[in-house]
């Protein structure tokens, strides 16, 4: 998800000094790091200050731009003053390998409430987020319904975006080129794979317009200089409430990634830790997000009790979730870096 640097404090520990005297140490207040901006201001109202309220004991949110080094360099130090991190599926992936996250008790918690991608040994789902076409729909009469027709220049004329790199874009060009979504990443495993995505990544070079931060396509797509982009189904539901545009979301072929809450290895407030995210995963509580920023719901009680009017932007609606693929997480773990520099020779030619 597009992650920005802001952070909020909710409450903060109250340390009287006596003149003269030594002041004993303080417990740190629960610690809760999620991505900023307005996310988080979402994220302040349905979860944070309710658990304050609920609990009585004080909760410090920040924010922080992700990177699995500043987590390894956290709890490696000894002593994390982090407690609850939101953390990307790679990140997940990654720290859980390492060492660096909690075992998540799932006995209190139910895993079976929560869709399957959003249980892991070291995490907890909190959202899901797609990237998907998107389109003007006041320019568009008819728009594409596929990346077949984000290729096809001929029937939509106009430049398109894509982000800049391998990931996510690899995968288009091969359900560009006619791969089932169910078989993206057997196919993209194989040498072949790769460069049967290059080469139809070659078809549309010439008509690339390159993004590397989630509000760009938005931008290109208002300017006019694209017809339509890859973008993350956030974004667009969000310039559609904020501006009143129109733009629209292609579900098919869209990739979907869940994020997750964990709890660093041996922090302080690591028990305070796990009755957040129990309290965070409630239905009750998860359902409210949709009305701030349209994320998908994990837990599936959560989604049932959206409203459709806002159940229809998100990518776990049933409407829109089966005919998109979920993010290979372990593809792009061991691939990332081989992938990363043939894209930027390809880029370069």
């Amino acid at each position: 998800m597009q992650k920005s640097l802001k952070s909020g404090l909710l409450a903060t520990a109250v340390v009287a000094l006596a003149a003269g005297l030594a002041v004993p140490s303080l417990a740190r207040d629960l610690t809760v790091v999620s991505w900023g901006g307005s996310y988080q201001d979402a994220q302040r109202k349905i979860y944070f200050e309710p658990y304050l309220a609920k609990s009585g004991k004080p909760l410090l949110d920040e924010a922080w731009d992700g990177g699995i080094g500043v987590l390894q360099a956290k709890v490696k130090a000894g002593a994390p003053n982090w407690d609850v991190v939101q953390v990307e599926a790679e990140e997940l992936a990654l720290g859980c390998a390492d060492g660096l996250f909690e075992k998540i008790d799932w006995d209190k918690l139910d895993k079976d409430r929560f869709m399957p991608s959003a249980v892991s040994e070291c995490g907890v789902g909190t959202i899901v987020w797609s990237t998907a076409i998107a389109y003007d729909g006041d320019k568009m009469e008819e728009g594409p319904a596929s990346w077949a027709d984000f290729w096809n220049i001929e029937k939509f004329p106009g430049k398109r975006s894509l982000r800049k790199g391998p990931k996510y874009t690899l995968e288009f060009a091969l359900m560009a080129d006619g791969v089932s979504t169910d078989e993206v990443y057997d196919v993209l495993a194989s040498d072949d794979g790769v460069e049967r995505a290059f080469k139809k990544l070659d078809e549309l070079k010439p008509n690339i317009v390159w993004w590397e931060s989630g509000a760009q396509p938005l931008q290109f797509l208002a300017s006019g200089e694209v017809a339509m982009a890859s973008a993350y189904n956030g974004r667009i539901t969000g310039i559609n409430r904020s501006e009143g545009r129109n733009l629209k979301v292609v579900w098919p072929g869209s990739i979907y990634a869940v994020d997750s809450w964990v709890i660093l290895k041996d922090a302080e407030n690591k028990e305070a830790g796990a009755d957040f995210i129990a309290f965070a995963s409630q239905p009750e509580h998860q359902a409210k997000l949709p009305e701030y920023v349209a994320y998908g719901l994990p837990v599936k009680e959560a989604a049932a009790m959206v409203p459709p009017e806002l159940a229809k932007d998100l990518p776990t609606d049933p409407a829109n979730l089966p005919e998109a693929i979920s993010l290979d997480t372990d593809f792009w773990i061991d691939n990332t870096e081989a992938l990363t520099q043939r894209f930027n020779a390809w880029l370069a030619q």
